[in-house]
């Protein structure tokens, strides 16, 4: 939950917003308005706890290792690896290794346009990083690359790193309020609540393909999970969950009718503001409406299309990844059903091995200062490669080692940005995983592990498909298959137990309806920047 994603199309756009281009007014060069950030360097605090003391946390004008290496723009472009192209997107973990051992924990690369930027690849440089706003702020109009005219408005990085007013672009007191708000309201959720509508949606969706004795797990199960739970902590009507679902789909599979699918989202958000106003809730929604923070009907519905979004992009990945580790990883199921390893402590693992985002974008140094032995210029942008951090070998000599209930991985991230949603997107993919493995305790790969295919972008790795099969599970007749009257106290397995006994099934889910254009959503001609976005998420 740490990725803005904001659409350009009907939406009203900050003024001087670089995500439009010519569109603003008074255009910088090559049609791009940057806005200057308010005031100095953040002065908000950094993060509970002492920033990292390693190599990476050299202070500014501090002389030792480094202070005679050159620039980001002083050094030659032609010698600069890429991020994006065949080899990163063939191998990113193999070009993150390559980095690092050619230029330690602090590495330049080029990104699209090949625009320099520095990654992050240490993990105490990582948290260095995140921890010291001060330093690094996440306020994106202090690219130099911005301010000199080298970003063009059709770049695909405008999606990713062009200011929004959101709490994910602020820093100091802005920050605090708007972040203040989020976090609150997102703590008041109700735990068991949680878990019970993670429940009751698994055993629908098992339902759903149970007779079939198979099914595609990233399509048929994680991809509707998360936002089916979300809308109803969000406060939506029970009707919306199922097409918000398929909207979500589209949207992060960068679909001819995406731009619809925003508008969808967008348009049910609404409406959802309006309702909350004379119809309050025990729900995010009326608490960020009612927050001191004061936010605005747009702040409190932007931030709901962040939370909403960028939590089921994340979790989807993240209960992907852990059943492919669960069906793979002998190790894995074997310790699974013999009560040696709890769902928690696989998720631990995947967080280590596979984070739901390979690197985030970005921090931007607010000053001249020094990073893991590199001279770090104002204005330069820094890369947070939470991938490549996890695999630290400071950290991790032996990457066989198991990393049972450790959660130091930089998954999450740290400091003051730190995600918000983590509890609950752990809470969704733990009790959503061991509610289906309850279901179906033989599942099994119905592939070999060689024929699973990935696709792999600059920000993240995704699994394509997770063909699996089981003993095929009848239809619950609609008396014997109401949901529990009362929550779990606790989700499945999440106190370090073993898997419990079966779960009562839920009544049949018809499945979700499928997107496309209808007579209120009929997509536009043009690609937007959500298109752009999720097709180098999901090329």
């Amino acid at each position: 939950m740490t990725t803005p994603f904001r659409d350009d199309a009907p939406l009203a756009p900050p003024p001087g917003c670089p995500a439009h281009g010519a569109d603003a007014p008074g255009g910088g060069p090559r049609g791009i308005d940057i806005p200057s950030p308010a005031g100095p360097a953040s002065t908000g605090p950094a993060s509970t706890g002492p920033a990292s003391t390693g190599a990476g946390s050299t202070e500014p004008g501090a002389a030792g290792a480094g202070s005679d290496r050159p620039g980001l723009d002083e050094l030659p472009v032609a010698e600069l690896r890429r991020l994006y192209g065949p080899e990163a997107e063939a191998d990113p973990a193999g070009l993150y290794e390559k980095l690092r051992a050619e230029y330690g924990e602090v590495a330049p690369v080029l990104l699209h346009g090949d625009l320099p930027a520095w990654l992050v690849l240490g993990h105490s440089a990582n948290l260095t990083v995140m921890r010291t706003p001060s330093r690094f702020s996440r306020d994106s109009r202090r690219w130099r690359a911005f301010q000199e005219g080298l970003v063009g408005a059709d770049s695909p990085l405008m999606p990713v790193i062009a200011w929004q007013p959101l709490c994910v672009f602020a820093d100091g007191a802005e920050h605090r309020r708007l972040r203040g708000a989020v976090t609150d309201g997102l703590n008041g959720t109700d735990r068991r609540g949680v878990r019970r509508f993670v429940t009751r949606y698994t055993a629908e969706l098992v339902e759903e393909f149970g007779p079939s004795g198979q099914a595609e797990l990233v399509s048929r199960f994680a991809e509707h999970l998360p936002m089916l739970v979300m809308t109803q902590l969000v406060g939506m009507p029970e009707e919306y969950g199922p097409r918000l679902v398929d909207a979500a789909r589209d949207l992060m599979k960068g679909t001819e009718t995406a731009i619809a699918s925003n508008d969808h989202v967008v348009a049910a958000l609404r409406r959802l503001v309006e309702r909350k106003r004379t119809d309050p809730g025990a729900d995010l929604c009326t608490r960020l409406m009612q927050h001191e923070a004061g936010m605005t009907d747009e702040e409190v519905l932007e931030h709901l299309r962040v939370v909403l979004l960028a939590a089921n992009e994340t979790t989807v990945n993240l209960i992907a990844d852990t059943m492919k580790m669960i069906l793979t990883d002998d190790r894995f199921r074997a310790h699974l059903s013999g009560g040696h390893m709890t769902v928690p402590d696989a998720l631990d693992q995947v967080l280590w091995d596979a984070p739901p985002m390979s690197l985030v974008a970005g921090r931007w140094a607010t000053g001249d200062t020094l990073l893991g032995g590199q001279r770090i210029r104002a204005g330069d942008m820094l890369l947070l490669g939470l991938a490549a951090g996890n695999v630290d070998p400071i950290v991790r000599p032996d990457l066989a080692k198991p990393l049972h209930g450790n959660r130091s991985h930089l998954s999450f991230g740290s400091g003051p940005h730190e995600c918000p949603g983590q509890d609950i997107g752990r809470a969704i993919a733990e009790t959503g995983i061991d509610c289906l493995l309850t279901l179906l305790p033989d599942l099994r790969l119905a592939v070999p592990e060689e024929e699973l295919t990935w696709t792999s972008a600059w920000l993240s790795r995704h699994l394509v498909a997770l063909p699996v099969e089981f003993t095929p599970r009848e239809r619950q007749a609609a008396e014997d298959s109401a949901p529990p009257a009362a929550a779990p106290a606790a989700a499945p397995g999440a106190s370090g137990a073993p898997i419990p006994a079966p779960l009562p099934a839920a009544t049949p889910f018809a499945g979700p309806t499928p997107v496309g254009p209808s007579p209120a959503l009929v997509a536009g001609p043009r690609r937007g920047w959500w298109a752009r976005l999720t097709g180098w998420f999901r090329r």
